[in-house]
């Protein structure tokens, strides 16, 4: 690694020595950009580098509420607004017992590239809470959200801030969050939230946006080999919104989807899933909120408790659930079996061993600051439309999704191109999404 690029990750690693992930976030683009620096000396004169991994702003809050017992229970909220050069902080709220301020700052870096590789106008940030929503009835989920916009409220916007959901804020988390804050402040502002509700500001596909647009991501990919999804098997990790649409447009353009998971284990359909599969999928989840263990059960389809679906084997792999998930032991059994490309749906779902070890073996690889923009970008369509009082249809939403995940796939394409490494999409994504937002500090300067 160049020494200055060196110099700059070494200062991450002194400042906050236990934010582990933040360092793997920010390892894996500082070390992609030395033929940036090299070409463009006119960042490292304005200390974009320095600049660029600091957050501009970082809240950080407690949130009391009352459970069903009437007791009162303490959580942390936070809010990591991490750089807004190109257009409003951007990125979801996550509730989850893992949910602390490094895990936010990885997310809030990756959604900053991210966001900037869709060519919309928006920032990067990241927020949410180590409440955890699994097994809390609805009126303590709902008593949770008040109090969390209770505090919230003061530092979003539509012009300011824009947050949407994330793991463990779905639909309803949505609804009582856009609830308090209308409560709260006495405005519709119904570009405050995206992930709405279609009947109050919210966009149609955006449920199903990520998990589309890592297909069509994918779709991209494959296309440059003349290979597509028709007949393949695919493997796909999850069985959550990312992974639910993922798995259906994937059956769509012919593939045999062929696994799901939880963090309970793994079932695998070696004769791929069907529509009647996967519609129970969709209600043991969304509905019951089960555990995929019973749609192995109803199915008789074999189950590894604890396992992982990369064992399996198959020709596409779309990992959709969680950082880390897939290691280098996961991608030499992906290899071994045959698989000819892996799109990330999660963010930052591949260990780095488990990366280098796929793009040395030619195996199509894209990293999920690119192939999961899809929701991120669905939520820019939503805001447009709440913006100008507008409302649009199933097609033409699906219709600007596709067109921007085919954009960012040519963008990652040829930067991976133009800077000497063809087909590497995680060079290419890298650099890509950095320029646009360095450019733009470069250009407003030192207090961007």
């Amino acid at each position: 690694m160049d020494k200055y690029i060196e110099s700059v990750y070494q200062s991450i690693l002194d400042k906050d020595p236990l934010q582990k992930e933040f360092h793997q976030a920010a390892l894996e683009v500082l070390e992609t950009l030395e033929p940036v620096i090299e070409k463009y000396p006119v960042f490292k004169e304005h200390k974009i580098l320095e600049r660029i991994v600091e957050p501009e702003r970082i809240i950080q809050f407690r949130v009391p509420w009352k459970d069903r017992n009437g007791e009162i229970q303490i959580n942390r909220g936070y809010r990591v607004q991490y750089n807004s050069a190109i257009g409003p902080y951007k990125g979801g709220f996550r509730f989850h017992p893992t949910v602390y301020l490094g895990l936010l700052k990885f997310l809030g870096f990756e959604q900053t590239f991210k966001n900037s590789l869709t060519t919309l106008p928006m920032g990067g940030g990241k927020g949410g809470s180590d409440f955890d929503p699994k097994g809390k009835t609805d009126g303590e989920v709902e008593n949770f959200c008040h109090s969390f916009m209770g505090e919230m409220y003061r530092h979003i916007g539509q012009f300011t801030d824009v947050p949407a959901g994330d793991i463990g804020v779905g639909g309803r988390e949505i609804g009582y969050l856009y609830a308090a804050y209308r409560k709260i402040t006495n405005l519709h502002g119904t570009g405050v939230l995206t992930g709405k509700g279609y009947g109050w500001g919210g966009s149609l596909v955006r449920p199903e946006a990520t998990g589309y647009g890592n297909v069509y991501f994918a779709q991209e990919m494959l296309k440059t080999k003349g290979e597509s999804f028709k007949g393949k098997k695919v493997l796909i990790s999850g069985s959550g919104n990312v992974a639910q649409y993922a798995a259906e447009k994937a059956m769509q353009l012919g593939a045999k989807v062929a696994s799901f998971s939880d963090s309970t284990g793994a079932v695998h359909a070696p004769d791929g899933i069907t529509k009647e599969m996967w519609d129970y999928v969709m209600e043991l989840k969304n509905v019951k909120r089960g555990r995929i263990s019973e749609f192995a059960e109803k199915y008789n389809l074999e189950y590894v408790k604890g396992g992982r679906v990369w064992q399996f084997g198959g020709d596409i792999a779309l990992p959709c659930a969680t950082q880390n998930e897939l290691d280098k032991k996961d991608a030499e059994k992906l290899i071994s079996s045959g698989v000819i490309a892996v799109g990330e749906g999660a963010n930052m779902p591949t260990t780095p061993e488990a990366v280098t070890l796929l793009i040395e073996k030619g195996v199509l690889f894209s990293p999920g600051k690119a192939s999961n923009a899809g929701g991120v970008a669905t939520s820019g369509l939503e805001m447009s439309q709440n913006s100008g009082r507008l409302f649009w249809s199933r097609e033409e939403v699906d219709k600007q999704l596709h067109g921007i995940m085919v954009n960012i796939h040519q963008n990652a394409y040829e930067t991976a191109k133009e800077f000497g490494a063809p087909g590497n999409y995680v060079l290419g994504a890298n650099i890509a999404g950095f320029m646009k937002v360095a450019k733009a500090m470069v250009a407003m300067g030192h207090l961007a």
